[in-house]
């Protein structure tokens, strides 16, 4: 049996003036799936948060979210949804215990379990021996950390992320990281992970979307992007120091090969090719050139590739 979608939409659009924020956006996001939505500041990403929670309506076009039109049942989907803003507030009069507290008080958890539910999110984000102090005294770091335990307070259905990891040192950022999976990883939770960390999207993400001036130019998973989208690769070639101009000059020469460069401190060049078909002309040149070949790895396209071709292909669309 397949699930339903989580989420619905059909030529969701959304204009301000003569601005279309989000146009014509069609997507179906299934239980327990991970999907980043990528894009530049000022792609959309923020409108299509606000349409999908009910916050806006669109111009055109219809969503539905957990079996709800956002449009007209705002407040019950926002009582099953987390959302974690680019900029989160939180009231830094109180201390980070009472800000938890009264979101799960808002999110009608039963006052019984209201204070061991705020405990386990405090340990969660390593906030427990501070939980009693003024959220003015946090650093930025931990006002991040404060605001992203608010959004799963009440263990939503599904979660909006924007940028969830702003801020975070690199040992809380795993520890968000793998929250993700494990939230996702039951099929009862899913995952809009809004974010312009590249390496962070394809390392949580089953899918992505990207949108530029509003428009969702690509959809699929980092792998199906790369298959689609990515016709070159990129390769090394390991040899000896005393090889590298020869392989250099070598490499070069040859028709559509970009970006030789040697890796700093080893004798390994790395460089981009058009067409996949050139590996065997390339192997030959450097034989030709009396170069040694003691390893020669093709590099698979990274989200971030895919994103800068993406980009370069639509940054001249109207907006």
């Amino acid at each position: 049996m397949i699930n339903a979608p989580v989420i619905l939409t059909e030529g969701l659009t959304r204009h301000f003036d003569d601005i279309i924020a989000v146009d014509d956006l069609n997507l179906e996001i299934y239980p327990g799936e991970v999907l980043g939505f990528l894009g530049h500041n000022g792609a959309g990403k923020t409108t299509t948060v606000r349409l999908l929670n009910g916050v806006l309506t669109p111009t055109s076009g219809k969503a539905q979210v957990l079996g709800l039109d956002p449009s007209t049942d705002g407040a019950e989907l926002r009582r099953r949804t987390g959302v974690l803003t680019e900029t989160p507030s939180v009231d830094e009069r109180l201390t980070g215990y009472e800000n938890l507290a009264i979101f799960a008080a808002l999110f009608n958890i039963p006052p019984a379990a209201v204070e061991s539910r705020v405990a386990e999110v405090l340990e969660i984000f390593q906030l427990t021996d501070r939980a009693g102090d003024r959220v003015s005294e946090y650093s930025k770091g931990m006002k991040q950390k404060l605001a992203l335990a608010r959004a799963i307070i009440h263990q939503p259905e599904l979660l909006f992320l924007d940028e969830p990891t702003s801020g975070l040192d690199p040992v809380i950022t795993r520890q968000v990281h793998t929250l993700i999976r494990e939230l996702s990883r039951d099929g009862n939770h899913t995952v809009f992970l809004c974010t312009h960390n590249l390496a962070e999207a394809q390392r949580l993400c089953d899918r992505v979307a990207v949108l530029e001036n509003g428009r969702m130019v690509a959809l699929g998973s980092p792998a199906e992007l790369a298959r689609d989208l990515w016709k070159g690769m990129r390769l090394e070639v390991e040899t000896t120091t005393e090889a590298i101009p020869a392989a250099i000059k070598a490499l070069t020469a040859i028709p559509d090969t970009r970006e030789v460069v040697q890796e700093q401190g080893h004798p390994v060049i790395s460089l981009s090719l058009n067409l996949r078909d050139q590996v065997p002309g390339v192997v030959s040149c450097l034989v030709a050139a009396g170069v040694p070949i003691f390893r020669l790895t093709p590099k698979e396209p990274t989200l971030e590739d895919i994103y800068f071709a993406l980009h370069e292909n639509h940054k001249e669309m109207p907006a």
